[in-house]
């Protein structure tokens, strides 16, 4: 049974399978560096467990091999490295790295080959990131340092949750994060004795799905607490079809859900200190903001004109993003008229659409395929409005960086869409929360109507600049969401104690 600590000794280990700047491949490697940085400066004692990627082996200084971990059911040997990771000028947060050459040393990306193919021993992988947090998080550990809470996030460390409720000495409450409830680790049945899980477990009250185990739902169901990263997304997982076949899971666990929204890196994503933009600007000094405008469709080989609607919409070309909805749309958005900059990458047939589609619209579409830091910080600036039209979003950082950066997106009424853009309304303009706008039918139709409602505000210039300022001046700063965390984790701490 865990103790209940203070508010200032609470101890964390927050388990993830990516974190920015060493491997990044969406917004879980955005959260992995920034929650805990911002924990840290609350005085809360995180410390990070990730695999050993060549990335991260490459990018961390001063490592130190701290113990050997051997013998651990079928899984190879490896050894506990730590270090720090800069997260910023002013926090460092302690990292453990799982150094284990077989399982993670190797060209490619943390869940994929560079063909795109998912890793075959996947299961081994994580099941080993798992397994290491579950013995870090008890009294089995080799470590003098010990946490009160394990933070898993996703279905690489799902089955953590699942190794210590199994395991009878004294261990760490544990908190299972969803940040995207789509991708729920599915493997065949035989992985539960590979992984060292006793066979009760595979069950419909345990790690069974459909036939075979997933790591997801190990979490979901063995955790002592679940978050989700948005309230409405909180909700929305509680039914069909956003629960992915665990709706009823999750609904007879509402007790123990929350939703609490990501934050932003708030230094990185700072229109006036950017070192990416043109020329830097504040909500007091907007009209800088339209050199930015100019450079990006310079960039981009569109025609430079500052009067015209400008559309940015950065991310995964997938249906889940809404791309293709966006496709349908783009043809008469032009004739509003508008321009459109999409940059980002995803599934082959919508990247060629994509691409075609810029060819049939020169100077007034331009697709750039693949990830650019430096032109996505530029996209935020230098459009006017930022597309959002995804199907489900558990929380989406884009629309924040927007609304930052004083440009006014128009997203999906969904997730965490829909907990941090307000509708521009009469009611709204009226009571200074209009901060974007929303749609909230998923057709073409809606999206496009949702569209020209954004070109009549756009033209009002007044109006604009008063939806530019309300979405600027609002705190998407970590600080608030972190402690929220740590809320939880008190109050998780003291029921467990009872």
């Amino acid at each position: 049974m865990p103790l209940t600590p203070s508010r200032s000794d609470l101890s964390v280990l927050f388990i993830t399978s990516e974190v920015h700047p060493l491997n990044k491949t969406g917004g879980l490697g955005d959260v992995s560096a920034a929650l805990p940085a911002a924990l840290r400066q609350l005085g809360v004692d995180v410390r990070l467990l990730i695999p050993g990627y060549p990335q991260v082996l490459a990018g961390l200084k001063y490592k130190r091999k701290v113990t050997e971990l051997a013998g651990l059911s079928q899984f190879p040997p490896a050894a506990l490295l730590s270090a720090k990771l800069p997260v910023s000028a002013s926090v460092d947060v302690p990292v453990f790295i799982i150094d284990c050459p077989g399982l993670y040393r190797r060209e490619g990306g943390p869940y994929m080959d560079v063909a795109g193919r998912d890793w075959p021993d996947n299961a081994l992988r994580f099941g080993l990131l798992a397994k290491i947090g579950a013995i870090l998080a008890c009294d089995a550990s080799p470590l003098a340092w010990r946490p009160q809470v394990v933070h898993c996030n996703d279905w690489q460390s799902g089955l953590t949750p699942a190794y210590l409720h199994f395991y009878r000495g004294i261990k760490a409450a544990s908190l299972m994060a969803i940040h995207n409830l789509a991708f729920q680790g599915i493997f065949p049945p035989g992985t539960i004795t590979q992984l060292g899980l006793p066979i009760s477990s595979f069950d419909i009250n345990g790690v069974e799905y459909h036939g075979r185990m997933s790591f997801l739902k190990a979490g979901l169901y063995y955790a002592d607490h679940i978050v989700s990263v948005s309230p409405t997304y909180a909700r929305e997982i509680q039914t069909a079809p956003l629960g992915f076949g665990f709706q009823g899971l999750l609904a007879g666990r509402r007790k123990h859900l929350n939703g609490i929204i990501n934050g932003i890196d708030a230094v990185e994503w700072d229109p006036a200190t950017d070192p990416c933009l043109v020329r830097n600007y504040t909500a007091n000094k907007l009209a800088a903001k339209t050199a930015n405008k100019r450079a990006l469709q310079q960039a981009l080989g569109l025609t430079v004109d500052p009067d015209i609607l400008f559309f940015g919409a950065v991310g995964r070309f997938t249906q889940q993003k809404g791309y293709d909805l966006l496709l349908q749309v783009a043809p008469q958005l032009t004739k509003i008229p508008a321009q459109l900059v999409v940059l980002g990458s995803g599934e082959a047939a919508l990247q060629q659409q994509m691409t075609m589609l810029a060819k049939t619209y020169p100077g007034k579409i331009a697709v750039r395929i693949g990830f650019d830091e430096t032109l996505s910080h530029l996209i935020e600036a230098g459009a006017d409005s930022f597309l959002m039209p995804s199907r489900f979003e558990p929380c989406g950082l884009n629309q924040m960086y927007s609304q930052r950066y004083g440009t006014p997106p128009l997203v999906h009424a969904t997730g965490g869409l829909l907990d941090t853009v307000v509708d521009c309304t009469p009611a709204t303009l009226a009571d200074g929360s209009a901060s974007g706008f929303l749609f909230h039918t998923m057709t073409p139709g809606h999206f496009l109507a949702a569209i020209r409602r954004v070109a009549i505000i756009y033209h009002d210039k007044p109006t604009w600049r008063r939806l530019q300022k309300n979405g600027m001046a609002k705190d998407f700063s970590w600080h608030p969401s972190a402690a929220a965390y740590r809320e939880i984790y008190l109050a998780l701490l003291s029921r467990l104690s009872k």
